[in-house]
């Protein structure tokens, strides 16, 4: 897999997957585990969306 999700949307996206997750736990619901898809895509850096849609935002080198 290509990357990309750059640096800083990474970081976004795992910020924000945790904030989901712990919400979910906090109030005891299941959606809490939506909070997985922008971790996953954030941690191995890349989001099929951004592919569909020709999002690159990793910077070549």
């Amino acid at each position: 897999m290509k990357c990309n999700v750059g640096k800083t949307e990474q970081a976004i996206r795992i910020s924000i997957g945790a904030a989901i997750i712990f919400a979910g736990l906090y109030y005891r619901r299941w959606w809490g585990l939506i909070g997985l898809a922008p971790i996953i895509t954030g941690t191995t850096r890349y989001c099929p969306a951004n592919a569909v849609l020709g999002i690159k935002n990793c910077k070549v080198k």
